[in-house]
């Protein structure tokens, strides 16, 4: 009864269905008997998407016959949690992308909307626009957060309330809008660099696995220890690249690595001391790997209160 006008939609249209719940229809016992099925409670927020995506497709196939093309359709969907995505800059437009369509975009000045999907909320913004994006998602959504920065943000989630908020570090490169992202892997790290952990980490991977990214889910010790990681890169290569105008990273990997080398090894060594991270071997050259996957990169000192 309510597979079989479902069946005439389309594929697009079914998939929009799968995001919200229904209730039980009229000549149904229970809510079981409808197509969707209430979700583990238990299950993290990502599996609990994929889960009913496959609770549907099973459903799907015993009221509409396997061989049906609309079995076969649901079968195909990839489970990616439709987001909210902050920014439509370089970053914003390739999240989008990896997604199935279901995303909303928001820009600086846009309000929040009534029907935002209820999953992650991907934040690709710049440091300085953090406080009106926070301040724009109900309190209640807060949690749902993904932040995308470089830098240290831990200090400020933290006096906003927001230090089990998801993060990702980012390492796969988008040269220019419109473009597919390159990913973050290297000749000593070829597994990728890419990392997330909280809540939403899970669906972060998912959603840049869809395009093919590598993406590690991090515990919080190995996660803080990675951030460090990329703190001490981006603030080593863009400040010895400041003190020879016009160098790139692959100018600093190339010409100054014993500078770059030093300062990395000395940076790594207070937080180890003061913060109690501790670091994988190899440090400065697993970086400098990194380097050499972005030599074209410019370097600047920018943004200087998150990153020095």
């Amino acid at each position: 009864r309510v597979a079989a006008p479902l069946a005439r939609q389309s594929t697009s249209t079914m998939t929009r269905a799968f995001y919200k719940p229904v209730p039980a229809t009229e000549g149904c016992a229970t809510p079981k008997t409808a197509i969707f099925a209430e979700s583990r409670r238990d299950q993290h927020p990502s599996q609990r998407f994929s889960t009913q995506i496959f609770q549907n497709s099973r459903r799907f196939r015993r009221a509409a016959g396997s061989s049906s093309r609309v079995a076969q359709d649901i079968l195909t969907v990839n489970a990616v949690a439709p987001a909210v995505i902050f920014g439509g800059g370089r970053v914003g437009q390739a999240l989008k992308e990896m997604g199935e369509g279901q995303d909303v975009i928001l820009k600086r000045h846009d309000p929040w909307p009534e029907d935002a999907p209820e999953g992650p909320i991907f934040v690709a913004t710049r440091n300085d626009a953090l406080d009106a994006v926070i301040e724009k998602v109900p309190e209640d959504r807060r949690e749902d957060l993904v932040f995308m920065q470089n830098g240290m943000l831990g200090p400020y989630l933290k006096e906003k309330g927001l230090e089990n908020a998801t993060q990702v570090l980012v390492y796969f490169a988008v040269a220019k809008l419109g473009d597919d992202p390159t990913d973050g892997v290297t000749d000593m790290n070829p597994e990728g660099l890419t990392a997330a952990n909280g809540k939403w980490a899970k669906a972060a991977a998912e959603r840049f696995k869809n395009k093919g990214l590598s993406c590690k889910v991090l515990n919080k010790e190995d996660f803080d220890a990675a951030m460090f990681e990329k703190l001490i890169w981006i603030s080593s290569f863009m400040l010895v690249g400041a003190r020879h105008p016009g160098a790139t990273v692959g100018d600093v990997e190339k010409n100054y690595t014993g500078e770059v080398s030093n300062l990395m090894t000395e940076l790594a060594d207070a937080v180890s001391k003061f913060e109690g991270v501790k670091f994988g071997p190899q440090l400065p050259e697993r970086l400098c790997a990194y380097a050499r996957s972005v030599a074209h990169f410019p370097t600047a000192v920018k943004e200087f209160e998150w990153r020095n």
